[in-house]
C-alpha cells in the first residue's frame, strides 16, 4: 500500500511534530510519502491538494465536517478498497482555513479527527500514527486493543 499526505505548512525538520511522524512512517511496512506546500491563498492550496493527488488513488480529506470513525471502522474501510484493487491512498491536509469544497468533492471519505482544534504539524503526528494503527488492525498486529 503507499500512502500519500498532501499537506498545507512545512514541518520543521528537527521538531517533535517532525519526530513522531518519522517515527511512525519508520515503524510502517507501507510506504509513505509527505509532500508539503507553504501556506498562501485557499485557492493555491486546493490546486496544490488537487494536482498533486495520485492517479487512481482513493482520497481522504481531513476536514471538521468528515464522518468521525473508530480506527477499527477506518481499517475497515481501507481494507476493503485493498481488496477491490486500491494500492494508493491520499489523505489531503488543508490550511488554516479548510478546504474548498471542490477538493471536498474528489474525496471518496471526507474524515474528521473530532471537534478539537489541532495545529496542523500535529495532525501530521496524529494522522501518521493512525495510519501505522490501520495497518496493523489490518495485519492482525496486536498494537490495537479495543
Amino acid at each position: 500500500m503507499r500512502i500519500d499526505i498532501l499537506a498545507i505548512g512545512k514541518c520543521k525538520k528537527n521538531s517533535p511534530e517532525a519526530q513522531l511522524i518519522a517515527e511512525y512512517i519508520k515503524r510502517s511496512h507501507w510506504q509513505i510519502n509527505i509532500k508539503e506546500k507553504d501556506n498562501s491563498t485557499q485557492a493555491d492550496e486546493a490546486e496544490f491538494l488537487q494536482q498533486n493527488i495520485p492517479h487512481n488513488a482513493k482520497v481522504i480529506v481531513l476536514d471538521e465536517r468528515g464522518v468521525n470513525i473508530k480506527s477499527t471502522e477506518l481499517a475497515a474501510k481501507i481494507a476493503d478498497w485493498q481488496l477491490n484493487g486500491t494500492s494508493d491512498i491520499c489523505f489531503l491536509i488543508g490550511g488554516a482555513d479548510g478546504h474548498l469544497q471542490s477538493t471536498r468533492d474528489k474525496a471518496d471519505l471526507i474524515l474528521s479527527f473530532g471537534k478539537l482544534t489541532l495545529p496542523h504539524m500535529l495532525m501530521r503526528a496524529v494522522l501518521t500514527e493512525q495510519i501505522y494503527r490501520i495497518q496493523t488492525i489490518i495485519d492482525g498486529h496486536p498494537y490495537h486493543r479495543e
